[in-house]
């Protein structure tokens, strides 16, 4: 799968779970693209580092998701 490809599937099937959840478990995208723990580890750090998707943690929970959505990211712009 071409990385562009991987992205916009990755993209598109986020934007489907938008109504019901915001931040998805690392497996959760890894599901998606079909790919190892490996690869896709690296393919997601891209896209973050890219700005195609946020990375959030709790401390405990490392989560991802699209970037400017869920109620995170409305509390961070309150001023």
């Amino acid at each position: 799968m071409e990385q562009e490809e991987a992205a916009e599937k990755i993209i598109e099937a986020l934007k489907k779970k938008l109504k019901t959840k915001s931040k998805f478990y690392f497996n959760d995208l890894a599901k998606i693209l079909e790919m190892k723990p490996r690869p896709a580890k690296k393919f997601i750090t891209q896209m973050v580092v890219d700005c195609q998707l946020e990375y959030w943690s709790s401390g405990s929970t490392s989560m991802y998701g699209l970037p400017g959505t869920g109620k995170q990211a409305a509390a961070e712009h309150e001023d």
